[in-house]
C-alpha cells in the first residue's frame, strides 16, 4: 500500500493538472479527508472551491454531489424523501428515495443561505453518519465528508450557523485571491479535464490511511502544548490580558481533539515518526478559528480571531 506521503503527493499532482496555485486549499482538504472530518471553506466567488472539491473527490475515487443552498429548500431536498408506488403485485406502498447526502463527499455549497431547520439536517447527518425519515433510519455511505462553503462578501439574507454547529467542522479553511502569476496563468487554463483526472487510491485504501494517521504516535509535551493553546483561548482562564479583552468565549475541549488529531495528518504527510510542535502550529488557525468569539471590541478595533490566535501562540511558546 502507497504512504501517506506518496498518497498525498499524488492527489496533489494529479489536482493540479487543473487548478493553478492553492496549494495550502488542497493540503488542508486532504488533512480533513485523512482526519475523517468535515470542512468549512469561505471565499468570494469565482476561487474554483467547487472544481477543487469535485477533483478531490475524483482522485480519492469518490462519490460526489453538490447542494446549492437557497432559503426556500426543506429538509427532505437533502435527505431524501418517501413516495408512493403503485404496482400491479406488491400493491400500493412506500419506497425510499434517497436524496444528495448520500455520497462519499457533499458540497454543500452556500450553507449560510438556508433556514436553521435545513441546514440541521445536514448538520446532523455530518454528526451521526445516517439520516432518519418517516421513523426509518439510513445508513450514510463510509467514507462520509461535508465540504460547506460560505460567501464572505454578502451577508444579507443568510442564516449564519451557530458556534455550536460551526464546531462539528474540523477545519474553517479560507480561500484567497491567487497570485498575480497564478492568476495570468488562469487566463488561458483549460478546466474541461476534469473527466481525465486518475483515481489515486479507492474508499478502501482511504479507510487505511486513515487509521494509519491516528496511530501516529504524539508525546506528552506536544499534548501539554495543545492543551494550553486551546485553554489559553477562554477569557475564563486565560492569563493573558488581550483574550481577557477582546474574545468572548473560546474553543472548548473538542478543539483539543481536534488539533492534536489534524496534527497527526500532518505529521502523516511529511513522513514523521512522531508529531512534533510545528505540526501543531501549521494546522492552528484552520482548527482554531472558527471556534473562538470576539467579543465587541474586537470587533469594533476590527481585530482579526488569527491575529489573537497568534499572539496567543507567541505567548505559550514563551512559557513551555
Amino acid at each position: 500500500m502507497k504512504s501517506i506521503e506518496t498518497t498525498y503527493r499524488g492527489v496533489r499532482d494529479e489536482i493540479k493538472k487543473i487548478i493553478i496555485g492553492q496549494d495550502g486549499v488542497i493540503e488542508l482538504l486532504f488533512i480533513s479527508v485523512l482526519c475523517g472530518g468535515h470542512s468549512i471553506i469561505e471565499g468570494v466567488p469565482g476561487l474554483a472551491k467547487t472544481l477543487i472539491i469535485n477533483s478531490l473527490a475524483r482522485t480519492l475515487d469518490l462519490t460526489f454531489n453538490r447542494i446549492q443552498f437557497t432559503p426556500d429548500m426543506v429538509p427532505s431536498d437533502i435527505t431524501g424523501t418517501e413516495v408512493l408506488t403503485a404496482g400491479v403485485k406488491e400493491g400500493k406502498s412506500f419506497r425510499f428515495i434517497k436524496g444528495p447526502v448520500f455520497s462519499n463527499i457533499v458540497l454543500a455549497d452556500e450553507i449560510n443561505r438556508t433556514p436553521p431547520k435545513t441546514q440541521s439536517a445536514l448538520l446532523q447527518a455530518m454528526q451521526e453518519r445516517q439520516v432518519t425519515v418517516l421513523g426509518e433510519t439510513y445508513e450514510l455511505p463510509d467514507p462520509f465528508f461535508v465540504m460547506a462553503t460560505q460567501n464572505p462578501i454578502e451577508y444579507e439574507g443568510t442564516y449564519p450557523l451557530p458556534e455550536a454547529q460551526l464546531d462539528r467542522f474540523l477545519l474553517f479553511i479560507y480561500i484567497d485571491y491567487p497570485k498575480r502569476d497564478e492568476e495570468f496563468q488562469i487566463i488561458g487554463a483549460d478546466s474541461g479535464k476534469l473527466s481525465e483526472l486518475r483515481a489515486v487510491i479507492d474508499a478502501k485504501e482511504l479507510k487505511k490511511l486513515t487509521g494509519e494517521t491516528r496511530n501516529i504516535p504524539v508525546s506528552d509535551k506536544v499534548k501539554d502544548y495543545a492543551v494550553e493553546l486551546v485553554r489559553g483561548t477562554r477569557p475564563s482562564e486565560s492569563k493573558l490580558g488581550f483574550v481577557k479583552n477582546y474574545i468572548e468565549w473560546g474553543a472548548g475541549p473538542r478543539a483539543t481533539q481536534m488539533l492534536v488529531r489534524a496534527a497527526q495528518a500532518r505529521a502523516a504527510m511529511d513522513s514523521k515518526k512522531m508529531v512534533d510542535k510545528e505540526d501543531i502550529d501549521s494546522v492552528l488557525i484552520p482548527v482554531l478559528k472558527h471556534r473562538i468569539i470576539p467579543n465587541y471590541n474586537a470587533v469594533s478595533e476590527r481585530i482579526d480571531v488569527s491575529d489573537l490566535i497568534g499572539e496567543i501562540r507567541k505567548k505559550v511558546e514563551a512559557v513551555l
